[in-house]
């Protein structure tokens, strides 16, 4: 499994989706991967806080349902939008190169658990979860390691192998993590992305439970 880090604006931390720098960005990822536009979900924003973390998981699909919008996941590319003073590495448990990676007392020690990679402002990490041949990789497996000190702000973008078409239907999840996400608060925490507002529709109405 490999990845590659380029630099990207900081300016996406407040942009909103018509926003000339998301689709400056979008063009730029869609050039980067090889992959076209129509083929990505929408950008996602995550912010961490102090002890926040994301458990290691994998962004292909594990069922067939999730893989009937757009096939499996292929690419995922995560924009860094802030520094973080320690922590909040992201990291590849099962990476082959783990133990050939120098880390010194500037690591967390989450991150000395896998091959692990720094956020840093500006910067983009991409990884590939499928081989060449379509098939599941499970080297790809990745997580977020908690933040120790300061906060930590990203931005994420999810391709598929196939066109991802949003449901027309407002009442309708638009991410198979909806469920989850109004779960842990999400709904309150982030209701831009989650229900929307009077210019966008949001991605989790159904799961925030504001229509019918």
């Amino acid at each position: 499994m490999g990845f590659v880090i380029i630099e990207f604006p900081e300016e996406l931390l407040t942009a909103n989706t018509d926003d000339e720098v998301v689709a400056n960005v979008e063009a730029r990822i869609a050039a980067w991967t090889f992959l076209p536009k129509e083929n990505g979900e929408s950008i996602q924003i995550l912010h961490y806080e102090h002890g926040q973390k994301y458990e290691p998981h994998f962004d292909y699909f594990h069922d067939k349902v999730n893989q009937e919008l757009g096939g499996h996941r292929v690419a995922t590319v995560l924009m860094y939008l802030s520094d973080v003073e320690k922590g909040g590495e992201t990291i590849f448990p099962n990476s082959e190169a783990k133990k050939s990676q120098p880390k010194g007392e500037d690591w967390s020690d989450c991150a000395k658990n896998g091959y692990a990679v720094k956020p840093r402002k500006g910067d983009a990490l991409l990884f590939f979860s499928l081989h060449l041949d379509a098939t599941t990789d499970p080297l790809s497996l990745h997580g977020s390691c908690p933040v120790i000190e300061g906060e930590k702000w990203s931005a994420t973008k999810w391709i598929h192998v196939r066109s991802f078409e949003t449901p027309s239907n407002e009442c309708e999840d638009q991410n198979p993590h909806c469920s989850q996400w109004a779960a842990n608060g999400e709904c309150e925490k982030n209701p831009l992305y989650m229900v929307g507002s009077e210019d966008s529709v949001g991605h989790c109405r159904k799961s925030c439970k504001v229509c019918s």
